[in-house]
This record gives structure tokens, sequence and C-alpha cells, in this order.
């Protein structure tokens, strides 16, 4: 088939490689505009824009699509189905009614659960005990398509949200080549999602990171894992040269009890409003390593009594 392909990170790029090698013509992609990033600050293109580029694939980084020279463009590929994976932007209904067989994306909750631009994130943080991926038909609300395959995980103990995203992405791919495949041959069946258990991925805000003792420490230990590696989660203590803030990259929920925020053993353990949680990971700022909570405390001089802030 003709496909547009429309994404931007890492998530997609599974996904795109998969429809290149299952011998589909991928007449365009469209992805974000390339960000200036690394210590030169120099243009990088995304993730999905370098392999595109390795493919021959010609690629477009429009920053709306809601203009008519846009939708003249798009409409120019004369495509038989868009696949959409985290592109960024939201498209507007012409572009919706374009391709032959309309726009498929792939989005990374088991939907209606997790509508939004962070599901992942926000399932590890709830504690959700599963989630997966699903193929859905585009339409003009937010994740509100109907569903036509899902592929479902297990969320461990302490799986970070990086290690969800990165179960995913392989997962997503195959699920949507075997959308494609029932697409062409018309056995692909859509169904509409429930109208209940609708819950929304709103994104993540810079100031939901900073970790709060008072919770319960499961709260705290899904809040950590579900904010690694990215933006991760922080408290703020005097090592020495005044507050400095740490980031803490795994963690989990143990026994343990004292005043919150209250530093309990010299192996990472700290107290919860219920409980204790053991920091696992860790990364202090402007740093790049990543060290175990006991190395940490051995470094910083954090002696069991300290007080991590909220």
């Amino acid at each position: 088939m003709r496909i547009v392909f429309m994404g931007t990170p890492d998530f997609a790029v599974p996904t795109l490689a998969r429809i290149a090698e299952d011998g589909h013509t991928v007449v365009a992609v469209y992805t974000r505009a390339p960000a200036r990033a690394g210590r030169g600050l120099g243009l990088r293109p995304s993730p999905v824009h370098a392999l595109a580029d390795e493919l021959g694939v010609p690629v477009l980084t429009p920053a709306t699509l809601r203009d008519a020279e846009s939708a003249d463009t798009f409409c120019g590929h004369e495509a038989d189905v868009a696949v959409v994976v985290a592109y960024g932007l939201l498209l507007p209904q012409a572009i919706l009614d374009a391709p032959r067989h309309g726009c498929l994306n792939l989005h990374g909750s088991l939907l209606p659960r997790w509508r939004g631009a962070a599901p992942i994130q926000r399932a590890v943080m709830a504690g959700d005990a599963e989630s997966g991926v699903g193929v859905m038909r585009m339409e003009a609300g937010l994740d509100t398509g109907p569903v036509a395959l899902e592929a479902r995980i297990a969320i461990h103990p302490g799986m970070t949200a990086g290690e969800l995203h990165d179960a995913l992405m392989p997962l997503g791919a195959e699920l949507m080549s075997r959308a494609l495949s029932e697409l062409a041959s018309g056995r692909l069946a859509f169904t509409p999602q429930p109208k209940t258990g609708v819950v929304y991925a709103h994104k993540i805000a810079n100031e939901e990171a900073r970790i709060d003792w008072s919770r319960g420490a499961r709260e705290v230990a899904n809040h950590v894992n579900g904010l690694s590696p990215f933006p991760g989660a922080f408290f703020e203590a005097d090592l020495g040269k005044g507050p400095e803030r740490v980031k803490v990259l795994r963690a989990e929920a143990a026994e343990g009890s004292g005043e919150p925020g209250t530093l309990l053993s010299a192996d990472g353990l700290v107290a919860c409003g219920a409980g204790a949680v053991r920091l696992a990971e860790l990364r202090r700022a402007g740093r790049g390593g990543t060290v175990s909570g006991s190395d940490f405390l051995r470094g910083a001089r954090l002696e069991p009594g300290a007080r991590l802030s909220r």
C-alpha cells in the first residue's frame, strides 16, 4: 500500500522500519522540525527523520497542517492510509479524510484508559497492573476513534516508564504490521471505544516531578518510576554546598516508618507518609552518571536521620 508515515520520537521508529520491511511504499514521512540539542546546540533531526533519510523517503516538517497548502500537499501523496505514531501535531479533518482508508494511530495504552499525551508515564504513575498498545482509526476527538487491534503487557513491580516504553515499541510495530496486512485484505474491523473507563493522560507538568514524601510508599515509588528516565522525580538536599537537586530514577516500596522525608538507613531507605521507599538509582543535578542509593549516600555523606526536602 501507499503509506504516509507521521511520527517523531524513538517510540515511532520501529513501526516505520517494520512498514518499510513489509514492502509497503512509504511515499512521505511527516515529523517535527529539527530542534537544537547537544552542547553545541546544533540542529538535530528527530529519530523518525533520521530513519526516513536512511530509507530515502521524502521528509516534510510543517509547523501546522491547518492551512490549505498543507492539505493540498497531503492529498497529493494519494496515500491509501496514513500511519500516525506520536507525531506531535493535531490532524485537522481535511488531513484525516485524505487517505483512502483514513488515518491509523498506534497509541501506547489500552483505550479508553489514558487518552492523551503521556499514556506510558501515567500508567506507571497510577500503579496500573498492565498496559499495551492499540491501533485506532483517528477522528477529530482526542484518541476517541474506534479500535481495531490491541496487544497487552504486564507492568511488573518496579518497572519504570522507560522500560515500559521500550517493551511497547516492538509490540507496537508488530501490531501495526498486522493491522496493515488486514487492512489490505479488507479484514480489519473496528470496535467503538467503551463510554466508561475514560481517563486522560495529561502532559507531565514540571511541578509534578518533585517528590512528596507525605504520600504512601507505593504511591511514591510509582511516582518515581513513572517519571523515569524523563523528566525524573527529584528531591533537594544539602550535600555540603547548599540545597542541591537529586533525581531518583528507581524506587521500591519497603517496610519502615518515621517522619516523612527522613533517611532511615545507609542503603537509601526513606520514610513516607505510610511505609518507606528504598532509593535504588539516583543522579545528582549536572552529573551524567547514575548510582545506587548506598553509593550515592556514601559519596554525599548523608547519614540516617537526615531530612530530604519535600
